[in-house]
């Protein structure tokens, strides 16, 4: 959890540095480090399902095919 955390507060730094770098204002700096990591949570848990799905048809493909590897 704490490695978590910690990849947490870099990411809201990094999302504020570059909006506050790019216009020279806190509050645009601010408001970006709000939005941006909520939107790349979002991003990153459909990106998560969709690869859950794609192993699970990889699996199921491999299953099929009898010895566990999968048909080229």
């Amino acid at each position: 959890m704490s490695k978590t955390l910690s990849f947490a507060g870099v990411h809201f730094t990094v999302a504020f540095l570059v909006g506050y770098l790019m216009t020279g204002s806190i509050w645009v700096g601010g408001a970006l480090a709000l939005v941006e990591p909520a939107c790349n949570t979002v991003a990153f848990h459909l990106h998560e399902k969709v690869w859950k799905r794609i192993e699970q048809r990889r699996a199921a493909a491999a299953a099929a095919n009898g010895d566990g590897h999968l048909a080229t």
